[in-house]
């Protein structure tokens, strides 16, 4: 659990009867859990400094509930930060007020309040995440969220001996807000990160590192379950484990078909259940992480390694290596997202829209405006469709619910303003954008197509686009241009993965289909922290439905002012 190398299961029970209190098994249960937002001095790479963190914890404390549960989480922010957090992956059904994101569905906890995020899991199990939702603050300020099945449910795959979290994050050796401040004075990105960790620990490879090592003991001939995150702020990152093959099981809380690969690709804020066989001689294995980038734009390649030791090897056994993908291997992450596919059983079906109400096609673009103060006199930006997202003031959920006006508008353009050939020739003049706090409105259960086309503004690039308040379809995707009268025939619509974050292929594009029956505002951005503060990003307004369980709930007492 976090850092510390623990198996989950061997405390499940002891947690939740700490932080917890029980009825009878059929009933749900309410978990209670205290974060205390603080900072902490801690030491990486041979370098000291301070962080911020939940209860002190790098990574931070797990969430554990069951499906159906209802969780309690009372955060106090004695940060010099304001501060909010999202519950990565949760619906959040008519209940944006605990979705998270600062200025989207609140305002942030300020330096000394306190706010109790309280929702209700229904309809999902398995493994997802919470992480700060402002500035670059879930550098350090992440963690993992269990959710066991229903009392007597059993999983659809094997049941395995012991679980554990694999959390995979980002450190830099200065102040991440520092570097963020000057880079956006300069109108350039800040520096990259100095190292990949892997629960908060980068490995031996690293200096000063052989003690921020993550280790996990196995027993001959056992079966483990890893939950396997990836809270990096900017990286998509390949993972493997040297001399063992990765049964792939779940991807963002969503069981799918199990299938057996050497190594994984998981982008910023998805996440992915595997099972390992400990089937090999018993000695010492590295499990190894490092960057899946296909272009040529700088990122910090380095390799984060932890250990699978079996029991009784002593710790001088060094340990073996695995053969990770090349960092440009874009065949290898097409051919392996390919392979993700939904169970679609009785009792997990791939409810995926068949009928289309809306079709939405946004272009993701890079940009530059104009910045008399900035080194070259223009900043970076980012862009759906030419518009880059300005975050208001004021929260738009609370815009929303209590009818203000002047926060938002409601015309964000359903496709982009002028059409061109989106991965032709880079393209290098012309690259303004338009600003503007830009909301979509779709009506109450209508069903959503949105096509996301990568384009080759300045450069293409690969792009996790995450959803708040809602699992997808992804029913295709492809490189190039997307063909509207070609393309959708080769659409799945019967087994397609269902998850809540999607990559976008470098120089390609993704289809997503979900049904809009959850009413609220729902941010929808890059997960890339790079280009979220860039702009690119926007927001659904999905209206009220007519039933007395289609609105959106009133707000709590406690939630922040601006």
């Amino acid at each position: 659990m976090g850092g510390q190398g623990c198996f989950c299961l061997r405390f499940f029970f002891l947690i939740l009867g700490f932080i917890g209190f029980f009825s009878t098994p059929a009933e749900a249960t309410i978990k209670k859990y205290q974060f205390d937002v603080q900072v902490k001095n801690i030491s990486r790479l041979c370098h000291a400094k301070q962080i911020v963190t939940v209860n002190g914890m790098f990574p931070g404390p797990t969430i554990y509930a069951r499906e159906g549960d209802s969780v309690l989480v009372n955060v106090t922010n004695h940060a010099q930060y304001n501060m909010s957090i999202h519950w990565h992956g949760l619906k959040q059904f008519r209940n944006g007020w605990a979705d998270g994101p600062a200025y989207i569905t609140q305002c942030p906890i300020q330096t000394g309040q306190s706010y109790t995020y309280t929702f209700n899991i229904t309809g999902q199990r398995g493994t997802l995440w919470w992480h700060a939702h402002i500035l670059w603050l879930r550098a350090t300020v992440y963690g993992a969220i269990v959710i066991m099945p229903k009392e007597g449910a059993p999983f659809p795959f094997p049941q395995p001996y012991r679980e554990t979290d694999l959390i995979f994050g980002e450190w830099w050796n200065n102040d991440v807000e520092e570097i963020v401040k000057q880079g956006n004075q300069m109108g350039l990105p800040p520096n990259m990160s100095d190292a990949h960790t892997i629960n908060g620990k980068p490995g031996p490879l690293f200096p000063c590192s052989e003690k921020h090592t993550f280790a996990m003991e196995v027993e001959q001939g056992r079966t483990y379950l890893l939950r396997i995150i990836n809270a990096a702020l900017n990286d998509e990152l390949f993972f493997a484990i040297a001399g063992h093959n990765l049964t792939v099981v779940e991807i963002d809380a969503v069981y799918i078909k199990p299938f057996t690969t050497q190594s994984i690709l998981i982008a910023p804020g998805q996440t992915t259940n595997v099972l390992i066989q400990a089937n090999q001689r018993p000695g010492r294995y590295f499990m190894a992480t490092r960057t899946f980038m296909d272009v040529p734009i700088p990122v910090d390649n380095k390799t984060a390694t932890g250990i699978l030791q079996y029991k009784g090897i002593p710790n001088f056994v060094v340990p073996l290596f695995p053969s990770l993908p090349a960092p440009n291997d874009s065949n290898l992450a097409l051919s392996y997202n390919s392979k993700l596919k939904s169970l679609n059983t009785p009792n997990f079906p791939a409810n995926v829209p068949l009928n289309v109400d809306r079709h939405l096609f946004y272009t993701i673009g890079l940009g530059q405006n104009a910045c008399p103060t900035c080194l070259n006199g223009t900043k970076l930006t980012a862009s759906l469709n030419n518009v880059t997202f300005v975050m208001p003031q004021t929260a738009l959920l609370q815009a929303h619910y209590f009818n203000m006006k002047g926060v938002f508008t409601l015309d964000f353009p359903d496709r982009p303003p002028t059409p061109f050939n989106y991965t032709g020739a880079p393209l290098t003049a012309n690259l303004r954008t338009s600003l503007g706090t830009r909301l979509s409105k779709i009506a109450f259960n209508s069903t959503v197509e949105l096509v996301l086309q990568d384009t080759n503004l300045l450069s293409v690039e690969s792009h996790p686009f995450h959803l708040h308040g809602y699992n997808f379809f992804v029913v295709g995707t492809g490189v190039g241009n997307f063909d509207p009268t070609k393309d959708p025939a080769k659409f799945n619509l019967i087994d397609p993965p269902e998850r809540n974050t999607v990559g976008v292929p470098t120089g390609g594009w993704t289809a997503i289909r979900f049904r809009a029956d959850n009413p609220g505002v729902w941010f929808m951005h890059c997960h890339l922290e790079l280009h979220t503060g860039w702009g690119l990003k926007m927001a659904f307004v999905v209206e009220n439905g007519k039933g007395p369980n289609q609105s959106v709930l009133p707000p709590p007492k406690d939630l922040p002012t601006c």
